[in-house]
């Protein structure tokens, strides 16, 4: 039986368990979001992934001794399912009483049980505290700062506008204000989004309202980037070269972190201030 959302974890009260229990992960498929955007697992616009970051991850050594580490997950943007993020932390808690040998052998695990939930090869890495990913900043032109009238709250890509006259630019645009809820709680998520395209230009303003637009739009992280993705893509056009990539604030020790890219580079930076 397909999962969906309604009969996940979120917004029930669960039991914590602390004891290995990979059961608990529950996939949710792409495919009736992807064909909300009118597309096909078999002819996606853009390659990517979903980087997923733990900062509360622990278990047992062989001795009883508690340790904690870090782990990031990428899952692939093509993989016919996300994992829904309460049953991710759910899981990754029932590691906490477990006994592992290794740092390696605990990633091996995650590796394994995530691949199968996804349905795709998912990749792991823990790091040491001393490991973990610095805080970054961005470059390019932040839209925060502008001054603009918005009274739009509601999902509008009608909003979206080429600067008149419009040339062919490369930049980089960025804003901290995204905000969606989640579609089953209503909890607010907020994330920053980084913009990277080579095309037609963006009217600046326009682009900034589209975004806030989002801001009582109810879709988890993954598919409000592909949202996004799909609404530049269609105003810049095929030619035009385009990656969204935005970083999430974490919620119950993990961030969520899609990439969209017109290209297969992965990405290249990480951590923000929020995170």
């Amino acid at each position: 039986m397909t999962n969906d959302v309604l009969h996940s974890p979120l917004g029930k009260s669960s039991e914590y368990r602390d004891t290995y229990s990979p059961e608990l992960l529950y996939p949710i498929p792409r495919a009736p979001k992807w064909a909300e955007l009118g597309l096909s697992a078999d002819a996606l616009p853009f390659a990517g992934v979903d980087v997923w970051t733990c900062y509360e991850l622990s278990w047992l050594a062989p001795g009883g001794k508690p340790v904690v580490a870090i782990a990031e997950f990428s899952i692939p943007a093509a993989s016919p399912n996300i994992i829904e993020s309460k049953s991710f932390k759910l899981y990754l808690n029932s590691l906490n009483q477990t006994r592992y040998a290794s740092p390696n052998e605990v990633q091996d695990v995650l590796q394994r049980d995530l691949s199968a939930a996804a349905g795709a090869q998912v990749s792991v890495v823990v790091y040491r505290l001393d490991q973990a990913p610095a805080i970054q900043s961005l470059k390019g032109v932040c839209l925060d700062e502008l001054d603009v009238a918005i009274d739009s709250y509601q999902l509008d890509a009608r909003l979206l506008k080429l600067a008149a006259p419009s040339q062919s630019v490369v930049e980089r645009l960025y804003s901290h204000l995204l905000k969606s809820n989640c579609p089953v709680t209503g909890q607010p998520d907020w994330g920053t989004v980084v913009i990277d395209y080579r095309g037609p230009q963006l009217d600046h303003a326009s682009v900034l309202a589209y975004l806030v637009s989002f801001r009582q739009h109810a879709d988890f992280h993954e598919q409000c980037v592909e949202r996004i993705f799909c609404d530049l893509r269609a105003l810049l056009g095929d030619g035009a070269e385009l990656t969204v990539y935005a970083r999430y604030v974490r919620r119950g020790g993990l961030d969520i972190n899609p990439y969209r890219s017109t290209s297969q580079a992965a990405p290249q930076w990480g951590r923000l201030p929020r995170q």
